[in-house]
């Protein structure tokens, strides 16, 4: 799937009352191949069958809250957690990404409790290639979330947006809905964070961000790599324990 095509599409589960997007996805879908694990695809048979085997999960409350996060160097990156941390997982998303926001539900657990520990650190790259090129909920929400990285609560902010994919109110995520959201995190809300995200305040970040995405050669979301090796088993990264498991053990080689 090539990021500047990606069509808009979600879970089947996140799409109970959305046909025509539902339509217009797997019209996409049809024109250009996509990965199985992508945003614009079905995951493999095992991981969509059952709350179990998908690894949507609702995740357990805390694991975000503290999480330090920061800009990297290269002025795109997010890092959450300690920057001299054994361990690396890299991830690209889009907030309107539903396979996104199943990961996040399920392998993204095991990478915040890790994160926690101090054991690992999650490089973010928030893609917004979903909006086609316009201002839309992709864009809205990576602001907001570079926004939330001002104020010190991306990790809780981001956690808090990829939950809501199940909510009606999340189509396209407007202005209104996303400060809804911050109001779910303490401390979030402010004069500052309001404005940021009715001025569009981090645009131009985002347009960054955006064209970091495409520049890593990645042609999917979510894509996560652990030590640099991409993790591609549906069953491991939307599964919280068997995410934990890969981190404990490590990625297989491929043959």
């Amino acid at each position: 799937m090539a990021a500047q095509e990606h069509p808009r599409a979600r879970p089947r589960h996140a799409h109970r009352h959305r046909s025509s997007r539902v339509a217009a996805a797997v019209l996409a879908a049809g024109l250009i191949g996509v990965s199985a694990t992508a945003c614009a695809s079905t995951p493999s048979a095992s991981a969509e069958t059952g709350t179990t085997d998908s690894g949507r999960t609702t995740r357990s409350a805390g694991h975000t809250s503290g999480l330090p996060a920061a800009l990297a160097e290269d002025g795109t990156t997010i890092v959450v957690g300690k920057r001299d941390a054994p361990r690396t997982v890299r991830i690209s998303v889009d907030p309107q990404c539903g396979y996104c926001a199943k990961f996040e539900n399920g392998g993204g657990e095991a990478v915040a409790k890790a994160v926690a520990t101090g054991t690992v650190k999650a490089e973010y790259t928030i893609a917004s290639f979903l909006d086609r090129g316009e201002v839309a909920g992709s864009t809205r929400a990576a602001n907001a979330m570079r926004a939330a990285l001002e104020q010190g609560k991306f990790a809780e902010y981001q956690e808090a947006v990829f939950a809501a994919q199940d909510s009606e109110e999340a189509e396209g995520f407007t202005d209104a809905f996303l400060l809804k959201l911050a109001s779910r995190v303490p401390g979030l809300r402010g004069a500052a964070f309001d404005k940021a995200v009715a001025e569009l305040s981090y645009g131009d970040w985002v347009e960054a961000s955006q064209r970091a995405f495409r520049a890593s050669g990645e042609e999917s979301v979510p894509s996560v790599l652990v030590d640099g090796t991409k993790v591609e088993d549906a069953d491991v990264l939307f599964h919280a324990g068997r995410f934990a498991e890969l981190l404990s053990q490590g990625v297989p080689s491929r043959p």
